[in-house]
């Protein structure tokens, strides 16, 4: 699936990058740093949400603080025919964080979080042992060399 490229304001970039550095920031305290008004941030704020461009605002949690210790890349080979049927089922599940559809001999990647390894096993021999996926391979995560939560914004 190939994504339409947006067209941005140099403003509305400006906002993005501010935003990227903590989205926390206030509409005034964005204004100060882009030069501009408060009102002019606030309605290209509600311009870029309404584009989806702004997703959402979201805690930058650390999984394995709160208990989520293995952290697992699965990748799946399922039935072509019922790709779409077997990942609406996949998204129900709170333990993977992204599921991102790739080429190459594989279908799909899981990113997933456990609080046990025996969690994991059991997640795979339960959860991922459902009809058309044709074939499993897990990664277990070592460790996090970078995790960048901010976007690439030029």
């Amino acid at each position: 699936m190939q994504r339409r490229r947006a067209v941005l304001s140099d403003l509305e970039k400006k906002i993005l990058i501010s935003l990227n550095e903590n989205a926390r920031k206030s509409f005034r305290q964005v204004a100060k740093e882009v030069g501009t008004s408060t009102t002019a941030v606030y309605n290209n704020v509600k311009k870029l949400e309404k584009k989806g461009i702004l997703k959402g605002y979201f805690p930058d949690i650390d999984e394995g603080k709160v208990g989520y210790t293995q952290f697992a890349i699965i990748a799946l080979r399922i039935n072509q025919q019922k790709l779409t049927e077997v990942e609406s089922k996949l998204i129900q599940y709170p333990q993977i964080k992204a599921i991102y559809d790739i080429t190459g001999d594989w279908d799909c990647i899981l990113v997933c979080y456990f609080k046990s390894r025996e969690e994991l096993d059991s997640f795979l021999k339960d959860q991922l042992a459902i009809p058309y996926v044709e074939r499993v391979i897990t990664h277990i995560v070592l460790n996090i060399v970078k995790d960048e939560k901010k976007t690439i914004i030029t």
